[in-house]
């Protein structure tokens, strides 16, 4: 619906007053027009936005949940599944920026929007196509699991000063141990059913573990933002032509990601996870927090990789008097670009993809959906992150008229310095989310 908006907002006609006999009623209708335009337009795309919200989360756990976890083949298959996920999230991105950019900038931005609009259609009717060969989850007499993590709190809290000495000591026990107190009654008058089971104390932990892991993310998540702003900037001052008269989009250097995803995605899933399950007998071959943080770690690298080429780039803009010129393109091919915009595919590849499968593997099982939102709440507040720490180091560096880091003249900007200090709050990042992952326990089906 979103989509189909947007293309109609699109199709709306232009009003102009040449050779109108009454110019001001014109230009009051033209006022007016634009508005309900513009309404139309913000509306389409919040609509979009809502669709996402509801769509992103609860699709990928559904797809998810088609895999029977306690079958030694389909578990395998399982953690197969969110790479090609992504891989196949990468093909679509791959053929937005070679395709729909060049039908919107050059063609008709109609068009540009019908045609997802009319791909999103199919997907709705091939979706509701395969209703009856899906795997549902039977829901029973059970309470809803919001009510049962609230009740180990509300019992925790309650309980808070009664000795606990006689509680068993199991692994899992051993942290958060506040909550074990909600396994005791007060006294003997409580009412029946309203001590919580193990059960219901582990899934209350296991909600509870996943903040440090979400936390020591959010790093990573700042340098994810980077790929779409600060690189794209970097390359639009560069040489980015093929041949004669050819010149490579800004916005298209993007492709270079969903490259080295499309790239490494089969390597990972069909070489290293079947190398590694031999040696560790895991099924996905490392365990997903592994996964993750060597994502975080080539994250880091990348940064310092965009640092390297970003120095390389205005040494080169200063050697060919280029400094106070920021409208001639530096003579720097933007290939020097391709080894970060790689670095930064492959991290998504193991981190990105680690995330989905840890989120979903982690919470409990009614709130899977839930768990994929936490993992793009991560992207989201990290993007929110980047964009609140860009504002203040710009207002920091920018005072008494000298040029911030980010000046819109590049070659007198700093970029260098913003990916160095990326780098060390990678570098950061990293040594937490060892230090979280380290004392991390699994949830008990977890197959990592």
């Amino acid at each position: 619906m979103g989509l189909g908006l947007l293309t109609l907002s699109a199709t709306l006609p232009s009003v102009t007053t040449s050779g109108a006999p009454n110019a001001d009623n014109v230009t009051l209708n033209t006022s007016s027009m634009l508005q309900y335009q513009v309404i139309l337009f913000f509306f389409s795309l919040y609509l979009v936005a809502f669709g996402q919200g509801g769509h992103k989360p609860c699709v990928q756990a559904f797809g998810a949940d088609q895999f029977d976890a306690e079958h030694p083949v389909e578990c395998k298959a399982k953690s197969s599944f969110f790479n090609w996920w992504y891989f196949s999230i990468a093909a679509g991105i791959l053929l937005t920026l070679l395709i729909l950019n060049y039908i919107q900038e050059n063609l008709s931005w109609v068009l540009g929007f019908a045609i997802p609009a009319i791909v999103m259609a199919v997907g709705l009717l091939v979706f509701v196509l395969g209703t009856m060969t899906y795997r549902f989850s039977v829901k029973g007499d059970e309470e809803s699991p919001f009510v049962r993590i609230g009740r180990v709190f509300i019992l925790a809290i309650r309980n808070r000063k009664i000795a606990s000495s006689a509680i068993a000591t199991e692994e899992s026990l051993k942290q958060f141990k506040f909550l074990d107190k909600a396994l005791l009654a007060p006294d003997s008058t409580m009412e029946q059913g309203k001590v919580c089971s193990m059960r219901e104390v582990e899934e209350a932990k296991a909600v509870l573990r996943l903040a440090p892991i979400w936390a020591t993310c959010l790093i990573y998540a700042v340098v994810f933002a980077q790929t779409s702003t600060l690189f794209t900037k970097q390359g639009a001052t560069m040489d980015r032509s093929i041949t004669r008269g050819i010149e490579i989009p800004a916005a298209t250097l993007q492709c270079f990601i969903s490259f080295s995803i499309l790239l490494f995605i089969p390597i990972y899933d069909r070489i290293v996870v079947p190398l590694a399950r031999a040696f560790t007998g895991k099924p996905g071959g490392i365990t997903t927090l592994q996964r993750i943080g060597t994502g975080i770690a080539v994250s880091a690298i990348a940064m310092v990789i965009a640092a390297l080429v970003e120095m390389k780039r205005l040494q080169t803009a200063r050697e060919h008097g280029l400094v106070d010129k920021p409208n001639v393109t530096v003579p720097m091919r933007v290939w020097w670009l391709v080894p970060q915009y790689s670095l930064c595919g492959l991290s998504d590849v193991l981190a990105i993809v680690g995330l989905q499968e840890f989120y979903y593997d982690q919470m409990p099982n009614e709130l899977r959906s839930i768990g994929i939102a936490l993992y793009l709440s991560i992207l989201g507040v990290g993007s929110f992150l980047s964009s609140f720490l860009i504002s203040v180091i710009e207002t920091v560096t920018g005072k008494d008229g000298r040029d911030s880091w980010f000046a819109d003249n590049l070659n007198r900007a700093h970029l260098d310095y913003f990916y160095w200090l990326l780098a060390a709050l990678s570098a950061l990042g990293l040594a937490l989310y060892v230090y979280s992952a380290r004392s991390y326990i699994y949830a008990r089906r977890s197959s990592s």
